[in-house]
Order: structure tokens, then sequence, then C-alpha cells
């Protein structure tokens, strides 16, 4: 402890010399319990090298004021309802009564597009060195802690970005706004803070020294002068905070944590800090905020999933993990301060390799489902197999199977969520971990130790890391910095051929993306690894010769140790006949590249006529998607009492780093019910290029070209009017779609072509969802044939309010119902009308205007109208309208249909019968419901 303290006041000595700006500030809590009425004099320091005309403020918290603002464009992008739907008490914000300098108005105002900053304009220009001292007076009301974690709830206030605090400056202004990335530049600056709070109020903040007095109903917090980072606040009527004294710093904390005892968690925060202080350095300030709140901005991503009655995991585990996970990161960025925005991914790759150690360290037998592994059920399955630190690669890898990579010197303003979140951090760590394996854990962890003791509260870049590292190791890393961190394209290495010779073997090695890093060669017999060599970075094709060794296989990384798309390609055969076994599972497993794996699950499907159809699904597709997947599907249909069923194979070649972004191909069939005792079946080949902005990837901006033949086969039927009921079609699709929760917009057009038709049709959605939380939908439809020689039926015709889907894609679950519950299934396609009206089909043109609008949260009121053209009639103008419930859009919604061309609806006998239904069944259908937030 005489340690500690010794190292502080050598800190507190030196931070005057890093210590820019200074601040007094007194902050008093209002009787709503949500504002903070602050008086604050900044000192400002000019050490930026040149005069400064303007001085900018972070102003984060009136962010939330603005649904306009970025924040709440992330919200849009994301899907999150909360946010736009919240009235202007909930989001808060900051109001400005006075910014004065020695008594007088300074003129400041809020950028364009800036909401959550300020520029204040000075009346001469401040010298480099000078110091500018002004007094704000401000009110800040907190936002709902829904929104973000922090904030304002159930009676207690928790605020990151509550100060005004000046923009960092480093050759440029670092002009920044809150996009909920918790990344505000950090710096250092010395402040004195007075808070006044009713009685019955705690605060709890990571400052030092404070004396608290209370003066009637009032409690006063008085903090000394002190350097610092972190001005993290909780004020709260029931302070749930653990003061936990260690040899190295104060943890200050109410990370939750099971029940356990107090002093379980005080032996795990010493050996966190003791492991910090020995892999980091020292930590520079006497105590460290870490809450609740922190965590769960980058949670440990599936312990956070987990009910609180599944344990799997001894006592102590999951707050092992969660405090490393949230001390890490708060440690980490309270002392190394950089361009938080660009250079992010150096905090991730120090904090998750030194969790990966630390698990390594002690628990090195954990596995990823803790306890569960040991059930025999579970046991079976390869992911039993998987160790906790497996979870890294896995779900990096989630993103380069579906080709949503991002760099990682890729701005955090510019990843998608699920990347910013997850993939890119767990890449950075990967990466930090590969650079271990590659030259030394000693030499790499001893640079990081370096740079973090020359480093500590100095602006740092990533030529700072490099220096430091490049010196402790000894081999060559450039790679590491100039490829690594710049991948425009997964790793993937293959073995393409293998000659044996006497004693060696001719290995031909191709670097399939070109991603210039080493990788490792392994020699393998009975399962188990004999020798071991790297080979250096090479960015296309390679051969090497080497000794036999005995081996029975050779294979590349296979230690796992290189963050790979796809390692099944990875290994040959030396003296085996197959490269990989066979391995059959019964149901979906993690993906084993060491097997070629074949899975076996049971399926059901459901529509009116065959009933439940049960059989098994063969397929190789794991729980990450493949570039190349077949599936086999045959069912028993219980109602039908026939073999019904579907079977498919794709093939994906993504584009890296282009706008064409994939291009899939494919060849389906299937056979159902579409009648009873009547079968279709339906054969179709494809092929479809997808484009999306590769400068934007936040974007949801996506277009797609679609070119395929349909061919079917039905059974006939004295009902069934249509002269051939085989045929085929021909069918060429372009799609633009750009879906935001307040702007949605959905465009499409296509060519049909058959023997005896040929259509050409287009559709355009719009949604917008207006500031006052008003909704209104827009649909247009326009079809029209071109030559139609099946006029003696409606089969082909456009429909009004129920395609006949002639090309078997809508999921209709009784498609050829007339009448009955089944018939009231609707699908927004074609007219798009929900009263059921005649003419109800069109034979050649139909155009239509389907409408919708916000009478009360999810209730509205829908209108639709429309133009049916027949050959030899007069076109005839239908209309409809009603009251929709929009329950769960495009999922779940009901239709009630209240006047229309037929008269007021509701007073028609059978009413109930006129009610139309959405319903999505299908999981991959719902699976976009969460999809949609992360991608």
């Amino acid at each position: 402890m005489k340690t500690f303290k010794l190292s502080y006041l050598l800190f507190w000595i030196t931070s005057l010399v890093f210590s820019q700006h200074e601040m007094q500030v007194e902050a008093t809590l209002l009787d709503d319990s949500k504002t903070l009425s602050i008086q604050q004099q900044i000192n400002f320091k000019n050490e930026t090298g040149k005069p400064l005309e303007y001085i900018y403020l972070y102003d984060w918290i009136n962010a939330f004021s603005d649904k306009k603002s970025a924040l709440g464009q992330c919200f849009s992008e994301e899907f999150v309802r909360k946010f736009h739907f919240a009235g202007k008490d909930e989001r808060g914000g900051t109001t400005i009564k006075n910014l004065k300098h020695n008594g007088q108005e300074l003129f400041w105002k809020r950028p364009v597009n800036y909401p959550d900053v300020i520029q204040i304009k000075l009346d001469q220009a401040l010298a480099d060195g000078h110091t500018f001292t002004f007094e704000i007076n401000y009110l800040i009301k907190a936002p709902d802690a829904k929104f973000t974690n922090f904030g304002f709830e159930e009676n207690q206030l928790k605020l990151k970005y509550w100060l005004l605090k000046p923009a960092f400056y480093k050759n440029r202004w670092f002009i920044y706004s809150h996009r909920r990335l918790f990344d505000m530049p950090q710096q250092v600056f010395d402040i004195k803070l007075k808070f006044n709070l009713p009685s019955g109020y705690d605060l709890t903040t990571s400052f030092k020294g404070e004396t608290v007095r209370e003066i009637g109903n009032q409690k006063i917090y008085d903090f000394p002068n002190q350097s610092t980072v972190d001005t993290d606040i909780y004020i709260q009527r029931k302070q749930n905070f653990d003061i936990i004294k260690t040899d190295f710093s104060t943890l200050v904390t109410n990370i939750e944590s099971d029940d356990l005892q107090a002093e379980i968690k005080s032996i795990i925060a010493h050996r966190i800090l003791e492991y910090l202080d020995q892999n980091l350095g020292f930590y520079p300030f006497e105590n460290i905020l870490v809450s609740e709140e922190d965590y769960q901005t980058a949670p440990v991503y599936g312990l956070n999933q987990l009910p609180a009655f599944i344990r799997p995991f001894p006592d102590g585990f999951q707050y092992d993990i969660k405090l490393i996970k949230a001390l890490t990161a708060k440690y980490l960025k309270n002392t190394i301060l950089i361009n938080t925005r660009q250079d992010k991914w150096m905090l991730d790759a120090i904090q998750i390799s030194l969790i990966i150690d630390y698990v390594n360290t002690y628990y090195p037998k954990m596995k990823l489902l803790g306890k569960l592994s040991d059930f025999y059920v579970i046991k079976w399955f390869h992911v039993a197999d998987l160790d906790f630190n497996d979870q890294y690669d896995f779900l990096y890898k989630n993103v380069t199977r579906n080709n949503l990579q991002q760099s990682l010197n890729t701005p955090q303003d510019s990843l998608i969520k699920f990347n910013q979140k997850i993939a890119n951090p767990y890449q950075a760590g990967l990466g930090m971990n590969f650079l271990k394996h590659y030259t030394s854990r000693e030499s790499v962890s001893k640079g990081i130790q370096l740079f973090y003791k020359h480093h500590k509260l100095q602006f740092s870049e990533v030529k700072d890391f490099k220096k430091y590292l490049s010196q402790t190791t000894e081999k060559n890393i450039d790679w590491f910095f100039e490829d690594y961190t710049n991948l425009k394209s997964p790793i993937d290495f293959k073995i393409k051929s293998l000659k044996r010779e006497k004693d060696s073997l001719k290995i031909k090695i191709i670097n399939r993306n070109k991603t210039k890093v080493p990788v490792s060669l392994f020699w393998l017999k009975d399962k188990k690894v004999i020798d071991k060599m790297w080979i250096e970075p090479f960015d296309s094709i390679i051969a090497v010769k080497v000794a036999r060794k005995s081996a029975q296989r050779v294979g590349l990384n296979h230690d796992a140790v290189i963050p790979e798309v796809n390692k099944r390609n990875n290994y040959k055969g030396v003296t085996k006949l197959f490269n990989k076994p066979i391995q059959v599972r019964l149901l979906e497993d993690v993906e084993d590249p060491k097997y070629n794996q074949l899975f076996v699950m049971p399926e059901f499907s459901y529509n009116l006529y065959d009933g439940i159809s049960i059989g098994p699904k063969l397929y190789n597709g794991t729980f990450l998607p493949r570039q190349f997947d077949y599936k086999l599907s045959p069912k028993y249909g219980f109602n039908s009492g026939a073999l019904v069923g579907s079977a498919s194979i794709n093939y994906t070649s993504w584009q890296y780093n282009k706008d064409l972004f994939g291009v899939k191909m494919g060849i389906n069939g299937s056979r159902f019910s579409y009648n009873f005792d009547l079968f279709f079946e339906r054969y179709s080949g494809f092929l479809t290029l997808m484009y999306r902005n590769n400068k934007d990837r936040r974007s949801n901006k996506r277009q797609f070209l679609t070119l395929r033949t349909v061919n079917v086969r039905r059974d006939r039927d004295i009902t069934n009017t249509v002269d051939d009921p085989d045929y085929n079609v021909f069918n060429a699709r372009y799609t633009y779609q750009n879906k935001n929760l307040d702007r949605f917009f959905v465009a499409s057009i296509d060519y049909e072509i058959a023997q005896k038709f040929s259509k050409i049709f287009a559709t355009a959605t719009f949604r917008r969802l207006y500031e006052n939380n008003r909704q209104i939908n827009v649909r247009l439809f326009l079809g029209t044939f071109l030559f139609n020689d099946t006029r003696d039926s409606d089969f082909f015709s456009f429909a009004l309010d129920r395609p006949s889907d002639y090309m078997f894609d809508l999921n209709y679950y009784g498609r050829s119902e007339e009448s009955g519950l089944f018939s009231q299934q609707f699908i927004m396609a074609e007219g798009g009308f929900k009263s059921q009206l005649e003419p109800d089909f069109a034979n050649e043109w139909l155009a239509t205007f389907n409408t919708s609008t916000t009478i009360w949260n999810w209730i509205f009121a829908y209108a639709d109208a429309g133009l049916v053209g027949n050959k030899y009639n007069s076109p005839k103008f239908l209309y409809d309208s009603g009251i929709r419930l929009n329950l769960v859009e495009d999922y779940f919604e009901l239709y009630f249909p209240v006047y229309s061309n037929k008269g007021w609806e509701f007073n028609e006998p059978n009413y109930d019968e006129n009610i139309r239904f959405i319903v999505s069944l299908d999981f991959q259908t719902l699976f976009r419901l969460f999809t949609r937030r992360w991608y």
C-alpha cells in the first residue's frame, strides 16, 4: 500500500505537466430528481501550437434532445423504436442560461448537424500557451436510461457525459457527436467539484478526498482540486456500490455478482487489479469506478443472455469475467488517450488479449458451455469441445461468413453495430493473440507494458504502439500493422496440392484472398501434432518443400490461432485416403474443420392440405453460413398421407471490398399439396447479384438483380380451368431498398414471360415515421400484360386482394381456400386490397394505391384505391378502408374492413369472415427481426 501511495504521489506531481484545462463545477440536483443546475468555470489552456479563434465544447447530453441528431440516426438505422416514440421530457437535453467571459456574454452556437457540440467565438484569437477563462450557467435534464442505460431511472441518476468539456485538439479539433459508441475523446484535466443533493441521496464517483456535510435538507459533497479523466457520477437514494480497497487501487463497483460473499468479490477484484498492474502497469488514479452500466456497454455476449436460473459456470466465474471485461476497458480508457473514433482497435486488442490470457491462466479448462459440456446429450456435440476463449473466433467468423467484415482501422462511427460491439474488438484481440504465437507471448507482453509505461496519460497513436512492439520482438511484424489491421477481405489459406517424395513433401499453398499474413504448417499423426513451422507472409501462392516426418496428414492453422474464414480447406492426407474423415451428426452443431460434416435434423412444416409434415433434413450447414450449402428435406404429410418436401443447392461467391458484394446462384425443388389430394412440383434455378455502398456499410441501401426460371407441374383437377397445368416462367427482377425506422423505402420492377403470357409490373413501398410519432405508409402497384393468351382463366391475372401465386413464392397456409379462416390470410402483394371486391382479378392491367396512417400507437387507419382493367370491359374503380392493428410490422397484423364499394362492411352478416390477418410462422422471417438491429 505504501508503494501505491508513493507511485500515486509521483503521478500527482507529474500530472501537472499533462493537464491542459482546469474546471470549477458546482452542481445542484433539482426537485424533479432528473435535472442538474450547473455553474461551471473553464480555464481553457491553448496548447495547440497556433492561435485559436474558436473553442469547441462537447455537450453530449443534448444529443438526446433532437430526434434528427447523429444519435437519433443511429437508433433509426438499427430499428430502435423507443427513442423515436419518446417524448421531449423523456429524451432530456441541455439548456444554456448564459455563457460569459469577464461578465460579458460570448457568442456561441451549435454547428449545423451537431446539436451536441457548442462552438464559442472568441473576441480575439487566443495565442498558443495562453489561457482563456469563461463561465457557463446551464441546466441538464437527464434522458431516460432506457436509451443507453445511462440517465434517469427509478429515482437515480446514472450519468456519463453530463459535463460540458472542451473538445480534444491534436492537429485539428476532434468534433465528434454522441452516437451511442461511448467514445468521447478522453483527456486529463484538473477539476474542483461541489455537489448539492437533497438529503437521502448519495453520490458515487471516482473522485477522491471528498468531504460531506448536511445542512438542513441538503447534503453537500466537496471534492478538492484534482487531476482526472473519468467524470462518471451516480446519484442514488440507496447506494449499491461496493468499495474494495486493494494494494493497487480502490475499486468502486456495483457489477452484479450472483450473491457472492464480499470476501470472494474482494479476492477477485484484488487478483484482477494485480494482473493488470503486472501485465500493463501502474494505474495512476486512486479510485477506479466500474459500474454495471459500464459493463453493459460491451458485455460478454452469451453470458448476458443466460437467464438467472441457468448457472453452468462455477461460483464466481461470471462475476470474474464480467469484472475483468469492464475493469480492463475502464483501466485502458482512463490511461491511454487516443483518437477514440479512429484508433480504438488498439485498446480492444490489448483488452481482449489480456482477457484471453487471464482465462488461460486462471481457468485453463473452462469450456464455452461450462458445466453443460459434461451432460451426456450435449457432450456428443462439437460445441461441447469448445473452450471458453473459442467464442471470440466464432463470433468474429459470423461477419466474415456473411461478407460483413470491416477493417480494424475503420472509424467507429462507420462500423455496423455487430462489428462495433463484437466482431472488430474480437478481431483485434485475436490479432494480438496471433502475434503472440507468431513471435512470443513474452515479447509482445513486454512491448505492451513499455507502450503503457511511456504513453500513459499522453495522446497516443498507432505508430507509438508499433514502435514498442517492434522493439521487443525479433521478427518483422510490419504485416500486423500494415495488413492485418487493414483487412478488406477475410483470411483464407488453402493447401492446393501435396506431392509425396521419398523423405519429403512438396506442398503448394494458396492465399485465396491475398491477405499478406504468416501461416502455420502442422505435421499430424494419429490426431496429434508432431511438428509445426511458420511460413512468412505471402500474398498469392507459395510452394514449400518440407521433411515428411512420418506425418499422416498436414494442416494449416491447426491450432486455429489465425482467425480464418474457412478452415475446411486446410488439410491434405499424406498416407490417408481422405483429406478429412466423414462425420454424421444428429442435429445442427458448430463447424469442425477436421471433418466433412453431414447433419440430420427433424423438420416440420404446415399447410392445410398436407397438415403437419415431418421428416429428416439432411444438410451441411452449421451455426455459421457456408458459401456452398445443400439441403435435402423429405417429409411425410399426415393429412395428405404423401411424401412431400424440398431440396436445394446454393453457392454464394462473395466479392470483397466492392459495391457488387455477392453473387448467389442455385437450384431448388419442392413438392407439396396445393389442394386436397392435389400436388404441385416446383423446380427453379436462379442467379442474384447483390449490391451495396461499400464506402458506407452502415447505410441500409441495397440493390438486387435476380434472374430465375420457375418450372411448375400441377395435378389436374376439374376445378383447374387452365388448359395446361404445367408451365415455365422466366422472371427478371430489380429491387432497390433503403430500410430505416423513420424512412423505409423498397421498390422493385419485374418482367415475366411464359409461353402464353408476358407481363411487367412495379411495386414501390414508402414508410415515414414523423417526429410527432405519426406514421404514414404508402404503396403503389402498377402492372400490365404485354400479351396474354390465358384470359379464359384468372390464374395468371393480376389479383386485387389475394394473388393466385402461380410461382409458388408466397407462404400460404391454405392457398386454394375460397372461404374460411385460411382464405382470410393476407399477404401484401399485387393489388394489396383487404376487402374482397369484384372484379378481383385483372387480365389486362392493374393500378392500385395502398396507404395507412397512425391513429394511436399501433392502431392505424388504412385505405386502398385502384383501377382494374379487364379485356372487353371498362376499367372499374374500387376502394376500401378500415382499421389495421400493427402488432409487429410485416410479421403479425390484423385488418378490420369498415367501408368499401360494398358499403359499411361491419353491417354485413358474418363480419368476422371479412377480417384479414398476417401471421409469419417462418423461422428465417422471424430471425430478420433480430438481425436488422445488428447488421
